[in-house]
């Protein structure tokens, strides 16, 4: 792997073919899955299994074009080989996107279809909930394959992993924080959260449990206007957010919400959010964050607090109070993140990767010495 081998996400997928596509970003496998009679359309990407068998929830989303998808998958799969690697776990990166109008296609003969074709991979991916997922619907799936996780902790599983994940995004913007002013403490900043589904949501409650000033946007305005009611954060609108007067801007929605039509507007010296593939072009707009002086905590550094939760009851003896000290180290993974970056003078993206990418190439040698 190579931190400049990326494939932009304005890039139409029909521009390249796809074997050029999964050869530029490291992909071993991508899986099309389809059934008529359910309707079923989703695509499994496998990114890399040095680490272990690839790992990774299931979006469920209303793409505009096929090809939408498969660079979403693309960009998801690999995101999170990067996030189990940095975040020490035996895991590789996979994911999967299903294709279509949730409130039409979701249904058990649906999603126990889609667990099928997981099983047919044989282990080398295993699923949990993404975007539009829930914990009982993992339960369908695992009627179908053992490849499955974030089950309901009554069967043994380890539940929603949203919780886990807003904690360690927590962790990572206190990080931040600490770098930036010198302090962790977010009582008194200015925090806007773009998106509030399940992490988000939980990571404003620990945002405005430490005193912070939060301001709220997401698609779903039921939804904005009861977090809003639970926790006094202020509504703005969903293209407002970009120019609030905040210190830190954490984007916890659909990713490349960085990219050139709103990096000149963020008044933040911080980013540091939950969404996953947040630069809409790794290489440029890392850099456009250099120069106008913010902040950037990698995403797949931050969020990781799903993979590690689900990590635990990988090993079989699901600890919620484990998880939850193990994801607390994303504050120091983070805090290295920042001092490598300063050193070599690069992207703290870049630097991410580079230290993700030395423990995939160093435990392969270790896999391949006899």
């Amino acid at each position: 792997m190579n931190v400049m081998d990326e494939v932009d996400v304005t890039e139409k997928a029909g521009g390249i073919s796809i074997f050029e596509q999964t050869s530029k970003m490291g992909h071993e496998q991508i899986v099309f899955c389809q059934d008529n009679a359910t309707g079923l359309k989703a695509i499994i990407g496998v990114h890399n299994t040095v680490l272990g068998p690839a790992l990774g929830g299931t979006r469920f989303w209303n793409y505009a074009t096929e090809e939408e998808a498969i660079v979403d998958v693309l960009r998801l799969s690999r995101g999170m080989t990067y996030k189990a690697a940095v975040s020490g776990l035996n895991l590789g990166g996979g994911k999967a996107v299903i294709i279509g109008d949730v409130t039409k296609l979701k249904n058990e003969a649906f999603l126990r279809r889609f667990g099928k074709f997981v099983n047919s991979l044989g282990g080398r991916y295993i699923t949990a909930e993404d975007m539009n997922m829930k914990t009982s619907d993992m339960e369908y799936i695992g009627m179908e394959t053992k490849h499955v996780t974030g089950l309901p902790v009554e069967m043994g599983g380890s539940g929603d992993p949203s919780p886990v994940t807003a904690y360690g995004v927590y962790m990572g913007m206190k990080a931040a924080a600490k770098k930036a002013y010198g302090s962790d403490s977010l009582n008194g900043k200015k925090v806007s959260v773009q998106g509030v589904g399940q992490v988000g949501m939980y990571l404003v409650n620990h945002l405005v449990k430490e005193g912070a000033i939060v301001s709220i946007t997401d698609i779903n305005q039921e939804r904005l206007a009861k977090v809003s009611s639970d926790t006094g954060a202020t509504v703005v609108g969903m293209d407002e957010i970009y120019d609030l007067d905040v210190d830190i801007y954490a984007p916890c929605a659909m990713g490349a919400t960085l990219n050139d039509n709103t990096i000149g507007r963020l008044k933040a010296s911080v980013i540091a959010g939950a969404a996953n593939n947040q630069l809409e072009h790794e290489g440029r707009h890392g850099q456009m964050l250099i120069d106008a002086g913010i902040l950037y905590a990698p995403d797949f550094v931050i969020n990781a607090g799903g993979i590690i939760n689900i990590s635990g009851e990988l090993a079989g003896a699901y600890n919620k109070q484990q998880a939850y000290s193990w994801t607390e180290k994303i504050y120091d993974t983070t805090h290295n993140i920042f001092a490598l970056a300063t050193e070599k003078n690069i992207p703290t993206q870049d630097a991410a990767m580079k230290l993700a990418e030395k423990r995939i190439e160093d435990i392969g040698r270790v896999k391949l010495s006899m």
